[in-house]
């Protein structure tokens, strides 16, 4: 009978004589490698009203801090000034629109986050009002579009009734929601001032195609 030769190694190849410097350089790479694979991802799908928009504030600011990362500006010197960066994270998107104001919050907590931390937007099936302005948004050459995306613009629609008064008061709250629509849409596409109001001014549902968004600098890149 011929002894087997011991291998060091089990039935499954795992080496049963590793050192304990091996076995947790092995487990560091596989942490790190988890860690790559983590996904850093925020949808808005639907409607957008406020208990989306909440939480969708809430998970942009979430994801920034999850993204935070601390780094020595020289590795080799401990005492070294300690430097602060986030990793990027994606926005998808895909909403007929929604209400303004909360528009404006996503708005703002987007362009604050994206100070420190870029934001990937992408829109699929349908970006329409509201939906615009977010993934306009989105980090300059981050911002991406389904090939199929219907983009869809208007004016900005009231519903009030009541006393002549109170309705001239809504009517001036309505015009102002509107002008700083148009002059967030310019400052984040390639849009002018003048073409959104003679745009808007039709008072009917402008759509576009991914290439016309892109075009006018809603998107950069169609997939």
């Amino acid at each position: 009978m011929h002894r087997q030769k011991n291998t060091g190694k089990d039935e499954e190849g795992v080496n049963e004589e590793a050192t304990p410097e091996e076995i947790g350089a092995a487990l560091s790479l596989f942490s790190q490698e988890k860690d790559e694979l983590k996904m850093r991802l925020i949808g808005l799908y639907g409607d957008l009203d406020e208990e989306h928009a909440s939480e969708t504030v809430f998970g942009l600011l979430t994801l920034k801090e999850l993204g935070k990362k601390e780094t020595l500006s020289d590795p080799e010197d401990p005492e070294s000034e300690s430097i602060t960066s986030y990793e990027p994270f994606e926005f998808m998107i895909s909403t007929f629109g929604g209400v303004a104001m909360d528009m404006f919050a996503i708005y703002d907590t987007m362009r604050q986050i994206r100070e420190d931390c870029e934001i990937s937007t992408t829109g699929v099936g349908k970006v329409m009002s509201a939906g615009v302005l977010l993934l306009a948004a989105g980090t300059k050459g981050k911002r991406r579009i389904g090939k199929n995306c219907r983009v869809m613009l208007h004016s900005v629609v009231g519903g009030h009734h009541g006393a002549y008064h109170n309705l001239e008061n809504e009517f001036e709250e309505i015009k102002w929601v509107q002008n700083q629509h148009i002059d967030a849409l310019v400052e984040e596409t390639d849009m002018t001032k003048k073409y959104l109001k003679r745009l808007m001014g039709r008072k009917v549902n402008v759509y576009f195609t991914a290439e016309e968004a892109v075009e006018l600098g809603i998107a950069d890149e169609i997939f």
